[in-house]
């Protein structure tokens, strides 16, 4: 995974991005919220569990977030959910993209969009709380850069466990099913490899058309690797070791799963 670049933001933004708080879901929430933006593709959602303090109020007892978006898009989730958590859920609602943005101490102009995602989507889970039916808003924004990186949750809970950054004996991967991360020609170069171990390699890659060099282009096409075009990988779920990959299909906006024994995302 690669970083965002530190001249671009603050410190306390790349903190939040490489370290985020309050990851993952909150069954039987009490509000749940979701916020897309159908222009660069980010998806927030929002868990809340709440409580009556001593005094009656309803205090947002635990907050928890999920996110398919830019680095931004994960910092500002993270810091929404540090801010909004031991909140009244009536002040925690009036949380705006600016107070997100000053808590982080700045975001670039260009990225402002990304905090305001973060706040729809606590006030999506509170509407929701509060009896509202819809729970999801679909956010009209220009696009993030292209220089952003994709989160992936789940690496680093499953690595040594089925997630793999580098690769050293490929026979430990004999007839099982590999998923691979287009990272580069390396990783293209490496499904080729498997398909001598494996009769299921599958290539995720963001490209619309084969990707690699010309090349390579033409080794994959003749080959057993199966690429799933126009996709992301999203998350990498299991109980004890990676048993299932969710996977974003761009091109038609719908998520899937995907089950899977080993996942190589080459650093």
């Amino acid at each position: 995974m690669s970083d965002m670049k530190s001249t671009q933001y603050s410190e306390k933004v790349l903190e939040h991005f490489r370290n985020p708080r309050n990851v993952g879901v909150i069954e039987k929430a009490d509000g749940y919220g979701k916020v897309g933006n159908p222009v660069c593709g980010d998806l927030m959602e929002i868990f809340i569990k709440v409580e009556k303090d001593k005094a009656g109020d309803d205090i947002i007892d635990d907050v928890k977030f999920r996110t398919f978006g830019c680095g931004s898009a994960v910092a500002t989730s993270s810091m929404v959910t540090t801010m909004a958590k031991g909140m009244k859920v009536d002040d925690a609602y009036e949380i705006t993209r600016s107070d997100v943005a000053e808590e982080l101490d700045g975001l670039p102009p260009i990225k402002m969009h990304c905090s305001n995602l973060a706040a729809d989507a606590l006030k999506a889970a509170i509407d929701n709380y509060r009896g509202k039916e819809d729970s999801y808003v679909e956010v009209e924004h220009k696009a993030c850069a292209a220089t952003e990186v994709q989160v992936i949750l789940g690496i680093d809970e499953f690595l040594g466990k089925g997630v793999y950054k580098k690769v050293d004996d490929l026979t430990e991967f004999d007839n099982k099913r590999v998923l691979i991360l287009d990272t580069g020609d390396q990783s293209l170069e490496l499904a080729l490899e498997l398909t001598n171990h494996t009769g299921r390699v599958i290539l995720v890659t963001s490209a619309k058309y084969t990707p690699g060099s010309e090349e390579l282009k033409k080794k994959l096409k003749m080959s057993d690797v199966k690429i799933l075009h126009q996709s992301e990988l999203l998350e990498i779920q299991g109980t004890d070791d990676v048993e299932k990959t969710i996977i974003h299909d761009t091109d038609e906006n719908e998520n899937y799963e995907l089950f899977i024994d080993v996942v190589i995302i080459l650093e």
